[in-house]
C-alpha cells in the first residue's frame, strides 16, 4: 500500500490493526534493498491482522516530518494510532518478521 500525507491518518493513524510504514525514496540505495524485504513480508503476512506500506519521503514530508524521519529507510510500526518503534537502516527480513507476528499475536 502507497501512503501519502493525504491518506495517513486514514490509513495509519485510525487503523484497527498494527501498521508497518516503511520510510522510503525511490533514489535512496537501501530504500531499493529494504523494498523487496517489505514486499515479501507482504505476501508472508497476508493472512494476519497487519498492514504493511510505504511512504515516499519526497513526496510527502509533511508526515516524515511530524515523525523526524532524518535518515531512510526508516521503518515505524504504529499500533492503535501511535508509533511503538522505529527502526532506521535496512532490516534483516526474519527478524522484522518476528516482531510483526508477536506484535499480532499479543
Amino acid at each position: 500500500m502507497q501512503l501519502t500525507d493525504q491518506n495517513f491518518d486514514s490509513e495509519v493513524l485510525k487503523s484497527d490493526v498494527p501498521v508497518l510504514v516503511d520510510f522510503f525514496a525511490p533514489w535512496c540505495g537501501p530504500c531499493q534493498m529494504m523494498g523487496p524485504i517489505i514486499d515479501e513480508l507482504t505476501e508472508e503476512l497476508k493472512d494476519k491482522k497487519l498492514k504493511l506500506a510505504k511512504l515516499n519521503v519526497d513526496e510527502s514530508p509533511k508526515t516524515a516530518g511530524k515523525y523526524n524521519v532524518m535518515s531512510i529507510p526508516t521503518i515505524i510500526i504504529f499500533k492503535a494510532g501511535e508509533p511503538t518503534e522505529t527502526l532506521t537502516g535496512v532490516q534483516n527480513k526474519e527478524e522484522l518478521k518476528k516482531k510483526l507476528e508477536e506484535l499480532v499475536n499479543n
